[in-house]
């Protein structure tokens, strides 16, 4: 089984019936949980889609995990992270804290190819619909334990998406991605409990340390695909100095009302201009982009200010 209750005192046990209600309630039972690996080719890759019951398990509990589904280019993409996160100091990194370069994908060619293979494209459309929007992207060396968190305001004010993908192999001990099933589901109970207890805190909850809330971990290797809504409440324990890890994150076209203005907010809170989002007119994520890429990248183009 991938995921173990470490604990059955306290707050555990009240996780886990929390957890019970709220699976019951949607008509999705405790083995569900596991059956989330497999996916829809119609004809080929070319044909990629989520299917039904894949949509509903990233609804109710938060997460979906792709084994091998990037096996045949690993290889390259392993190169290219490997030669992007060196241009950004990845050779003076000690392993004594975290190093991340955001955005990332964006400034080298071959891993912008990303947002152009059948499969992310078909992940982010299930998930987000035709007119889905790459947003963001950060590489990583990972160092150590990082605590229970969501990647968003609580409430989310406006929905993304991120796909991870690890380059080393990841256990349960040794840093692989774990997460709170349903926790991203704000306004709900067993969510709300979950934000109110755990959220940012160093030493878990009711007694329990970060690393025994029940939870399930992402075991993962190098091909493998985890999707997670920013919600979600994740976290990663015991692991080394130098886990590299990169990340896509997708969300919807914003177009006017609220959720564009929470999209500028958000703009202006990374800071980010056309500098660093497209490296200028030559920069690669534009340079190479087909007109499919363009119609993903409307949001950037529309709203990340120009450098001045």
């Amino acid at each position: 089984m991938v995921g173990r209750i470490e604990r059955w005192t306290g707050a555990g046990r009240l996780l886990f019936c929390l957890w019970r209600r709220h699976t019951r309630h949607r008509g999705i039972g405790a083995r569900g949980i596991l059956n989330h690996s497999g996916y829809k080719r119609l004809s080929g890759v070319s044909m990629f889609q989520l299917d039904a019951h894949q949509k509903e398990f990233m609804d109710t509990f938060g997460y979906l995990h792709f084994p091998g589904l990037l096996d045949d280019r690993i290889d390259e993409i392993t190169e290219a992270f490997d030669g992007l996160l060196k241009k950004n100091g990845g050779d003076d990194h000690e392993g004594l804290e975290r190093l991340a370069v955001a955005p990332f994908i964006n400034h080298d060619p071959y891993l912008c190819t990303l947002l152009d293979d059948p499969r992310i494209q078909g992940i982010a459309a299930g998930l987000l619909g035709e007119r889905y929007q790459y947003w963001n992207s950060d590489g990583n060396f990972y160092v150590g334990d990082t605590r229970w968190h969501s990647d968003t305001q609580w409430p989310e004010p406006i929905r993304f998406y991120k796909m991870a993908i690890y380059l080393d192999p990841m256990t349960r001990d040794t840093g692989a991605l774990r997460v709170i099933p349903g926790s991203h589901r704000f306004g709900e109970e067993y969510a709300e409990t979950i934000h109110e207890h755990l959220s940012g805190k160093r030493d878990g909850w009711g007694g329990l340390h970060g690393s025994e809330v029940p939870a399930i971990a992402v075991e993962t290797r190098p091909g493998d695909l985890a999707v997670f809504n920013h919600s979600t409440k994740h976290s990663a324990w015991g692991g080394g100095k130098k886990r590299r890890m990169f990340t896509l994150v997708y969300t919807g076209l914003h177009t006017d009302g609220r959720d564009l203005e929470a999209f500028r907010k958000i703009i202006r809170q990374h800071g980010y201009t056309t500098r660093e989002v497209f490296g200028g007119e030559e920069g690669p994520l534009l340079s190479t982009a087909t007109p499919e890429r363009l119609r993903h990248l409307q949001n950037l183009i529309s709203y990340i200010p120009k450098a001045a």
